[in-house]
């Protein structure tokens, strides 16, 4: 009996070390690549992401003002590394480390990296370039959402969709990445949608450029004809990588000036003078003393001994209040008004979702009636505010033979880069007589090329153009009123092709603080 139970021990004992030899074989030719694992654990699959592609703003020639930039990304398998890498990336040091870690990785790399099983290299558009000359219309994100601007606008058809750039390994049961079949690579063709603008890239840097000088306010440059904004920008600018520094500025750079209404002053001349000649009064003559008393109320010309006898060509050279407060009572008050509206005064100006100009001010026709509101109304002051938009949109219906087209800032979407998509034709309706539009543009040219003073008046291109000092009813700490510098012209003056606008918000008299930049811009865009 004690044979027989020695026996079985020893053969149970057998039995045991031939099932750990077996599975110990088993699990030896495994690890050498030699059959697969069970279900549960024979492969894994590792991915990294290189960085996301968003869409992209476009110029109106199909140039990027976002993505215009790009910066090269490597995705490294070090276990199936077989070249030096060291003078491929920008961080030696990195490269060691993660060599030594063993995983695979992302690391910023050169255009000229070779690519390998071991290495896959993309192309990452960089969202915005280090000098921004429109952030104001392009925007900013908060967490990887569009909150202002083009961003915000166009949010989904920027952001949404296939925006990944990625690497995809398959691994063995022990974590070891496959060669060969084992990798799959995706890269993202995003970047080739996105939304077209009106703007133009050059003329956009160069109104930017000038438009430094320019503590506060705002440009507008746009196209004669067909209302595209070439180029639009808000002073002082912000970061988009301080959101806090703008939002504790007291200059509020985050507000998009050219959307924001102001006081006019003496640009809206233009619109008294309009009518003037509609009613057939324009060649009214006037004796200006320096002030005009109005039912007891002392209006006084910034010339305070007077311009003497101007006529109509000479009060707009002037800029002779006088003239204007006694032309306005020769005229129809509600024709006066009803043509303000229909050259965009009063009237909000749409360019895409979440930016729209303000209506601003346009005083009722009750209002108007009190010989005090209309002798500030025909010179631009008083209840009325406009903003930049509807003062440039004023000029370019007088460049544009009395037709008045609205602005705007979208051509369409694009969806490869190439073509616009939803494109619509500009909008347009005549609001002035031909022959009286004319006749306006002659007196803006004149203004400038007949005033010695005039720092408009440039050697290089002939322009149209009427400055403003609009009073503001706000004080400096030294008791001296602020006033708005504005000045709207077209160029050049005999074929006019652009439409220029440029307010300088508490920056004194136009033709010193506003003139000295339209006229830069002007040149600068002659020469292009």
């Amino acid at each position: 009996m004690r044979k027989r139970a020695e026996f079985g021990i020893l053969a149970l004992a057998a039995i045991f070390f031939l099932m750990f030899t077996v599975i110990g074989l088993n699990y030896y030719r495994l690890s050498q690549g030699g059959g697969a694992l069970p279900a549960q654990t024979s492969q894994a699959v590792v991915e990294l992401s290189a960085g996301e592609t968003q869409g992209t703003i476009f110029d109106r020639e199909m140039r990027p003002l976002t993505n215009s930039s790009v910066r090269y990304r490597a995705v490294i398998a070090p276990s199936l590394l077989k070249e030096d890498m060291s003078s491929y990336v920008q961080d030696r040091e990195e490269l060691r480390r993660r060599l030594i870690e063993g995983k695979p990785f992302v690391i910023d790399c050169k255009e000229v990296t070779p690519e390998s099983d071991a290495v896959t290299v993309f192309q990452i558009p960089e969202r915005y370039p280090k000098e921004e000359t429109a952030p104001h219309v392009i925007g900013y994100l908060s967490e990887e959402k569009g909150v202002s601007g083009l961003e915000f606008a166009y949010d989904r058809l920027l952001r949404e969709g296939d925006t990944s750039n990625t690497v995809t390994y398959s691994a063995d049961g022990f974590g070891q990445i496959l060669a060969g079949d084992g990798k799959s690579v995706h890269r993202s063709s995003k970047a080739q949608t996105g939304v077209v603008t009106t703007l133009d890239k050059d003329l956009q840097q160069i109104c930017h450029e000038e438009g430094l000088a320019i503590g506060k306010g705002a440009i507008v440059l746009s196209e004669v004809g067909t209302g595209d904004i070439l180029a639009l920008c808000s002073f002082p600018e912000f970061r988009r990588d301080d959101i806090a520094a703008a939002l504790s500025d007291n200059d509020s750079p985050l507000i998009h000036r050219a959307l924001y209404a102001y006081s006019v002053g003496s640009a809206f001349k233009l619109v008294t003078a309009c009518e003037a000649l509609s009613e057939g009064v324009g060649g009214f003559v006037s004796n200006c003393t320096g002030s005009a008393d109005i039912s007891g109320q002392i209006f006084s010309c910034h010339r305070s001994d007077g311009h003497g006898q101007q006529d109509l060509s000479q009060a707009m050279i002037n800029s002779c209040n006088t003239y204007f407060i006694e032309l306005s009572r020769l005229l129809d008050t509600v024709k006066l008004r009803e043509l303000a509206f229909s050259l965009g005064f009063g009237r909000e100006t749409h360019l895409c979702s979440g930016m729209t100009g303000s209506a601003g001010v346009l005083p009722t026709v009750e209002q108007l009636m009190i010989p005090a509101e209309l002798a500030n109304f025909s010179f631009g002051q008083g209840k009325l505010t406009a903003t930049p938009l509807q003062v440039n949109q004023l000029t370019a219906a007088i460049a544009g033979n009395g037709q008045l087209t609205l602005l705007r800032l979208i051509r369409g979407i694009t969806l490869d880069g190439k073509s616009v998509a939803n494109e619509k034709s500009p909008q347009r309706s005549q609001v002035i007589a031909p022959d009286m539009a004319d006749e306006l543009r002659q007196l803006m040219i004149h203004t400038v090329s007949d005033n010695d003073s005039s720092n408009a008046r440039s050697d290089v291109i002939t322009v149209g153009a009427k400055t403003s000092t609009a009073q503001t009813g706000r004080f400096d700490e030294n008791g001296e009123e602020l006033c708005n510098a504005w000045i709207t012209g077209f160029f050049p003056a005999y074929s006019p092709r652009y439409v220029l606008t440029v307010l300088v918000e508490d920056g004194g008299y136009g033709n010193d603080s506003a003139a000295p930049i339209f006229r830069r811009i002007a040149e600068r865009t002659s020469g292009l």
